[in-house]
């Protein structure tokens, strides 16, 4: 026999990054006065004219910066969202 799950959509929540972290906190500051301009150019001619769009590489910069500040060695398991995680979503903002 064909089952059919039932779905029951609870309403969403409405959540800020901008509330979740911190004013003083370290990567706010970071964001303020680093400047990474400079990356599209060094990287232009790494990437091809054509096909799938690539992950910007600011935003991925950044993201090997967090690994860095965060001691993130490799891939971690999937996990729970967390504050950090909020944390490193407002990083890798562009």
């Amino acid at each position: 026999m064909m089952g059919l799950k039932e779905r029951a959509f609870a309403p969403k929540v409405s959540v800020s990054l901008e509330e979740l972290v911190p004013q003083d906190h370290f990567y706010r500051h970071l964001q303020k006065v680093l400047d990474l301009s400079f990356v599209h150019d060094l990287v232009r001619g790494c990437y091809a004219a054509g096909g799938r769009p690539s992950i910007d590489p600011v935003v991925f910069f950044k993201l090997q910066l967090v690994m860095f500040f965060e001691d993130i060695r490799v891939s971690a398991p999937a996990h729970a969202p967390s504050r950090r995680s909020a944390e490193c979503a407002l990083v890798s903002r562009v």
